[in-house]
């Protein structure tokens, strides 16, 4: 037999060959893992040590995306989005930027704050307004605030005309246009053209969410309602900008009525047009703004701008890094955003369960001594709204108070979840109300019959097989149907009748589905006060006697980081790492991978349609009613 030991000169040059490619190839790997290792372990240990807060340093206060209550995406995600620049996707959480505000009204190394605002989006007038307060607040404590913008809307301006100066750019421009909402109507597509028959359900002449599916344009009880809100909160926004413009409502009224006589005699220049209003006190470029913030404060050639700064994110950072353990009794605050769905809930929407399940932590932990439930809904499930207004009655029965705080909407399902409160706090331009149920059974036979297919078959009782929607649907079935809706509607007004002291008579006059402004609530009942997230915290301490401000603290219940993500996004804040990802086509793959999928606008009509877990007809505390 051959001794595979003895090679010839040949073989073993091939086989020296490939044990040294071998070699090579373990090499290489070995030293890129043992690489990446090191980055890891250097971003930990150093991850999120920027530089150290100086004196006189600017704050500057530009965040990018949707201004939200609580992060829809995971942190993994959060952080990788940053660190390779898409940030127009983004989010901003609402209680960051407030805590950012506050920190540096006190904070002796913040000189001035330069404000953004043109690349933040918002949802409503109410957490604009309590940024404004924030704002109003900085003002008042000594430090100047600086806003630029390249353009505003009107959201956007209402928060920069907040500032000492408001700068735009020369070719920039500020609309100011009013509240509107137009919505599209499907009857003739659906039904006309395609077949569909929309079965609607439902009490109160002003419940018109699911109008869009049964008529061709806006019933007018629905657009009497909706200019009536809709006018207390835009005299509420001109009220807001003259103040701090030094201008009048009726002024600013007009400016906009006589826009295309204005713009002309500006020549068509938007940012003309806007200092000659006294919209904004110059115009200014990027550079501009630059060199005026190097002068007044402190020159730094190594600054991406040329002066002292820190950004929003470092200064959160910097804010984080002072946290340490505290044991001091704590006010929870559950945040409750989104549609009300059934189940388990990722974070942006809110679950019978699982909202459920944080306000029950919330009850069982002993350092929590009260809960305040921010509350930024526009309702949806009527069954998952009861579980969530079912643990606020258990905290309260376990001796805890509760507090809900109003965001931008809480309205129908919304309103459900907070009626029980101890307190219910609103800002005057927070959407409520829409007291009211519905139910939507679309059926297609006709549908169907377009292609020829046809429906038939048997079953063991009459109602077996009702809710097929390739049938006709039932006149009694249909019976059945409004029944529950009705059974709905007397338990919504019942509970608040029940839950605010009044009569259901009294809560009927007011119900019926009709949407109120913050403002209009409260002079009908539905709401206690006016006040933003900070007062409902500090009424819940209150309540629960726990002393002065620094006696307790704040904590959000909400799902915990996981220890990897906690590290990742360390990791991302790191200098080195972010430009290791920012420059690697492993982080652009990770980033694809990890972003969450964007939902669909009519999400809830498909949950709706699902089973009832036994219920002939799911029922819909819902409202379309954001701006």
């Amino acid at each position: 037999m051959n001794d595979p030991s003895r090679r010839g000169p040949i073989a073993g040059f091939f086989v020296g060959l490939w044990a040294a490619m071998n070699f090579t190839r373990r090499l290489f790997f070995n030293l890129l893992f043992f690489g990446f290792a090191l980055v890891l372990l250097l971003a930990a240990i150093g991850g999120g040590h920027g530089r150290p807060l100086l004196q006189r340093t600017t704050l500057v206060i530009a965040p990018e995306g949707r201004l939200v209550e609580q992060f829809t995406s995971d942190p993994v995600s959060r952080a990788l989005s940053r660190t390779l620049g898409d940030d127009g996707a983004g989010e901003v959480q609402l209680r960051d930027l407030l805590r950012a505000i506050d920190a540096a009204r006190d904070d002796k190394r913040i000189e001035r704050v330069l404000l953004r605002t043109d690349r933040l989006q918002f949802s409503g007038y109410a957490s604009i307004r309590e940024v404004a307060a924030a704002l109003a607040r900085l003002r008042a404590s000594g430090k100047q605030v600086v806003a630029f913008g390249e353009n505003f809307d009107q959201n956007q301006y209402l928060l920069a005309a907040q500032a000492n100066e408001v700068y735009l750019d020369p070719m920039g421009g500020l609309t100011m246009e009013g509240l509107a909402r137009y919505r599209q109507y499907y009857r003739e597509g659906l039904q006309d053209k395609l077949g569909v028959d929309v079965h609607l359900f439902r009490v109160g002449e002003y419940k018109s969410a699911a109008e869009p599916y049964i008529l061709d344009a806006a019933s007018p009880a629905s657009k009497e309602a909706d200019l009536y809100w809709m006018n207390d909160i835009w005299q509420r926004y001109l009220g807001d900008i003259a103040r701090v413009r030094k201008v009048s409502a009726q002024q600013l009224a007009d400016n906009i009525d006589t826009l295309p006589q204005g713009i002309d005699a500006a020549h068509g220049d938007l940012a003309q047009y806007a200092l000659q209003h006294k919209l904004v006190d110059g115009l200014k470029t990027e550079q501009d703004i630059d060199d005026l913030l190097a002068k007044r404060g402190v020159a730094d050639d190594n600054a991406d701008d040329g002066f002292r700064e820190v950004s929003f994110d470092a200064y959160l950072a910097h804010l984080d890094r002072g946290l340490q353990l505290d044991e001091r009794p704590q006010v929870a605050v559950v945040v409750a955003e989104g549609e009300i769905a059934g189940g388990k809930q990722p974070p942006g929407s809110v679950g019978g369960e699982s909202t459920s399940d944080l306000l029950r932590d919330a009850r069982d932990d002993d350092h929590v001594k009260a809960v305040v439930l921010r509350v930024n809904s526009p309702g949806g499930e009527v069954f998952a709204s009861e579980q969530i207004r079912r643990q606020v009655e258990a905290i309260k029965a376990a001796g805890k108070p509760v507090v809900v705080s109003m965001g931008d909407v809480a309205a129908s399902g919304g309103y459900w979840i907070s009626m029980n409160a101890d307190r219910i706090y609103a800002d005057p331009s927070t959407i409520t109300g829409s007291i009211g149920i519905f139910g939507l059974i679309p059926t297609i036979p006709r549908t169907l019959e377009k292609i020829g297919v046809h429906t038939d078959g048997v079953g063991t009782t009459r109602f077996a097989g009702a809710f097929d929607i390739t049938r006709p649907l039932d006149p009694d079935v249909g019976r059945i149907v409004q029944s529950v809706i009705d059974k709905g509607y007397r338990d919504f007004t019942g509970r608040v009748a029940k839950a605010r002291g009044r009569s259901v008579e009294e809560i009927d006059a007011i119900a019926r589905g009709r949407v109120w402004s913050g403002a209009e609530a409260k002079q009908r009942g539905l709401v206690d006060t006016f006040g933003g997230l900070e007062d409902a915290i500090a009424d819940a301490a209150a309540r629960a006697k726990l002393g002065k401000s620094n006696a307790w603290q704040v904590r959000y219940i909400e799902k915990a980081a996981t220890p990897f993500e906690r590290f990742f996004t360390r990791f991302a804040q790191n200098r080195v790492a972010a430009a290791w990802l920012q420059d690697s086509s492993l982080g652009q793959a990770m980033l694809a991978h990890a972003l969450p999928q964007t939902r669909t606008d009519l999400h809830f009509i498909d949950a709706a349609l699902k089973s009832g877990r036994g219920a002939p007809a799911k029922a819909m505390a819902y409202c379309f009613c954001g701006l």
